[in-house]
């Protein structure tokens, strides 16, 4: 009887200590989060407050503490900055895959050049899905007859 009364007594120590635990993270999350929205006023977005209230507005959503409005700014600035990094990975794999002695003629300016098709691979492993329109001169039905196109 008396092992059993301390095992239920170590399971409940255990349990309160798990509980205070838990409190604590609880209260140390609260707080760093609050730190971090008062940081946000303090922070100067590249993206500025007025363009994202716009595009905010225009989606219908509105709300008066511009500590949202600075979070959103910042949470689009990394956005554009993990697409930009992924376009350029793209653009460097690409450039990878240009036959050397093609490259050897590139190499002598070195710089990239980042293209729609390096820009679409990146967006889509984001789920954002581009279609850009083809220019005129890009289309394989141009110079051809209007009446021989669909052909």
């Amino acid at each position: 009887m008396g092992s059993s009364l301390v095992a239920s007594l170590l399971c409940l120590f255990n349990s309160w200590i798990r509980r205070a635990h838990m409190e604590q993270q609880q209260h140390d999350d609260d707080s760093a989060l609050s730190e971090f929205l008062a940081s946000l006023m303090d922070f100067t977005p590249t993206i500025p407050d007025e363009l994202v209230e716009h595009y905010l507005a225009k989606s219908g959503f509105q709300s008066p503490d511009p500590r949202l409005t600075r979070l959103v700014a910042v949470a689009t600035q990394k956005f554009v900055a993990e697409v930009a990094g992924d376009a350029l990975q793209h653009c460097k794999a690409r450039q990878a895959t240009i036959p050397k002695d093609k490259r050897d003629k590139q190499q002598k300016d070195k710089r990239l050049v980042l293209t729609m098709e390096d820009l679409s691979k990146a967006l889509h492993e984001y789920g954002v899905n581009v279609r850009h329109q083809e220019y005129f001169a890009d289309s394989p039905s141009t110079g051809m007859d209007p009446a021989t196109r669909d052909e």
